[in-house]
C-alpha cells in the first residue's frame, strides 16, 4: 500500500517492542486501524506525541502487515482531561465504546466528529472548572449518540411490545417504562426488567438524541445526579447485551461520582 495521509483520534497507545508504540486510531474512512509508531517511546523522537486522546494527522507507509507512521502532526491534544477524574473517565468510556462499535478498517461515518465534539465539551468543562455532574451527562449523551451511529441505537420511539408511541406523560408519577435489553423499552413494569424509568427520566433520555445537552432556561443542566446515574445504568445494560461488553471506565465514572454505588 502506498504512503497515505490519515486523520483521526488516538484511542489507545501501547508499547510495541523496545522503542515503538502500537497506535489504535479512529478515522472516518478506515474506522479503527492499528499502526506502528517507530521510536515513539524515545524522549526526543519526533513521533513521541503519538499519545491517547490526541487528534492527529499522520503520514503512513508500508505495503503489507502493520503499517508504520512516518510523520505526525498534533491537531489537538485532550491530555488536560487528566486534571479531572470524572472528565477523564467519561473520555475513556467513550473511547472504549468506539473500540467496541467500530469495525477494523471499515468506514465509520460521523463517529469521529461526534466523539471529538464530546471531547471538546469535556475539555471546556475542565478549563472552566465545571461540575462533575456535567461530565457524567456528556458520557451518557455521547454513548447514546455513538450507539446510534454504530447501529445499536436505543429504541426510544415505540414500546417494544405493544408498538405504542413512547410518549411519557410528564407529571404522572405512576407511569413507568421498563428496559428489557434483548427487546427494548416497554411501557409499564415488566417482570425481569433491568431498569425501570419514570416519565421524566424517559423524557430526559429521549432528549439526549439532540446535539446539545438538555438545559433549563437558566442554563443549568436538567436532572439531578441520581437520574443521570440511572440513565448510565440503562446504557450499561444495553451495551452489555448488544456488544457483549461495556466500557470499564463506566465503573470508574460511577465510583468517582457515587462511591459505593459502582456497577459490578
Amino acid at each position: 500500500m502506498p504512503e497515505e495521509s490519515l486523520e483521526g483520534l488516538a484511542l489507545s497507545c501501547k508499547p510495541l517492542g523496545e522503542n515503538d508504540r502500537l497506535l489504535t486510531l479512529l478515522s472516518d474512512d478506515q474506522g479503527v486501524i492499528r499502526l506502528a509508531v517507530p521510536g515513539a517511546r524515545k524522549p526526543r523522537s519526533s513521533l513521541a506525541a503519538a499519545l491517547p486522546l490526541s487528534h492527529l494527522r499522520l503520514q503512513v507507509g508500508g505495503r503489507s502487515g502493520l503499517r508504520r507512521v512516518r510523520q505526525l502532526k498534533v491537531l489537538r491534544s485532550y491530555s488536560g482531561l487528566a486534571q479531572q477524574l470524572e472528565a477523564l473517565a467519561a473520555a475513556q468510556a467513550l473511547s472504549e465504546l468506539c473500540l467496541a462499535l467500530v469495525p477494523s478498517e471499515a468506514p465509520a461515518p460521523g463517529m469521529l466528529a461526534d466523539l471529538l465534539m464530546q471531547l471538546g465539551r469535556l475539555d471546556g468543562l475542565v478549563r472552566e472548572r465545571g461540575c462533575d455532574l456535567e461530565a457524567l451527562a456528556i458520557a451518557v449523551q455521547g454513548s447514546v449518540h455513538l450507539l446510534a451511529l454504530g447501529g445499536y441505537a436505543l429504541p426510544l420511539g415505540r414500546c417494544a411490545r405493544s408498538g405504542e408511541p413512547l410518549e411519557p406523560p410528564l407529571g404522572n408519577w405512576d407511569w413507568r417504562c421498563s428496559l428489557v435489553p434483548s427487546e427494548g423499552l416497554a411501557i409499564g413494569g415488566v417482570p425481569g426488567a433491568r431498569v425501570v424509568l419514570n416519565a421524566s427520566e424517559l423524557a430526559l433520555l429521549q432528549r439526549l438524541l439532540r446535539p446539545n445537552l438538555p438545559r433549563r432556561r437558566d442554563g443549568e443542566l436538567m436532572g439531578p445526579l441520581p437520574v443521570w446515574l440511572h440513565l448510565l445504568e440503562l446504557v450499561e445494560h444495553w451495551t452489555q447485551e448488544h456488544l457483549g461488553r461495556k466500557p470499564r471506565a463506566y465503573r470508574l465514572l460511577r465510583t468517582g461520582l457515587a462511591p459505593g454505588l459502582a456497577a459490578s
